[in-house]
C-alpha cells in the first residue's frame, strides 16, 4: 500500500488551517525518511532531504496539501531544582546531555548516572512525567550532528 508522502515541514507559527496529528518523543522527533501514523490511524511517509530536528507545533505536509501537526509526546524525565541551577545547568551541559530549561527548573531525560552527579552536588532530582523539548543548541535548529565551524 502506497502512503501519503511528506517532504516539507511547516515551523511551529508559521502554518494555519486544520490538521490531523502525530504524537512523537524527542528521539521520535529527529527523522529524515520514517513511517508515521496519526492519532486517527493514518499513515504517512516522512522523506526529507536532511535530517530534521522537529518541535511541538511544527506540521508535515503531505503530497495533496493534508498538515499533520507534531506533538510532542509525555516521557520519563527528571526534574532538577535547588538553589544552584546554573552550576546544574553547567554540569549537565558539560556531558552533552540533552536540557531543557525553564523558570525555578531543568528537565533532562532519566539517566541514574546524571541523577547521582546531580544529587552530589545539592540537586533536588525528582522523577516527573511531561513533553521534553530541550535547547537545540548553539550552532544550528533543533539538534546538530555535531560541531563543525
Amino acid at each position: 500500500m502506497q502512503h501519503p508522502i511528506c517532504r516539507q515541514i511547516h515551523r511551529n507559527g508559521h502554518w494555519t488551517g486544520d490538521s490531523s496529528r502525530v504524537m512523537l518523543n524527542y528521539e521520535q522527533r529527529f527523522l529524515r525518511r520514517m513511517v508515521l501514523e496519526t492519532a486517527h490511524k493514518q499513515r504517512f511517509l516522512v522523506d526529507l532531504a536532511k535530517t530534521t530536528s522537529l518541535d511541538h507545533g511544527d506540521a508535515f505536509e503531505l503530497e495533496d496539501g493534508r498538515l499533520v501537526q507534531v506533538i510532542a509526546a509525555d516521557e520519563d524525565l527528571m526534574q532538577i531544582t535547588g538553589d544552584d541551577l546554573l552550576r546544574y545547568a553547567w554540569h549537565i551541559g558539560n556531558r552533552h546531555t540533552p536540557c531543557q530549561i525553564e523558570a525555578g527548573r531543568l528537565l533532562v531525560q532519566r539517566n541514574h548516572v546524571i541523577r547521582d552527579m546531580l544529587e552530589r552536588i545539592g540537586a533536588t532530582v525528582t522523577d516527573v512525567t511531561a513533553p521534553f523539548a530541550p535547547e537545540g543548541g548553539a550552532y544550528g535548529h533543533g539538534r546538530t550532528h555535531g560541531h563543525a565551524h
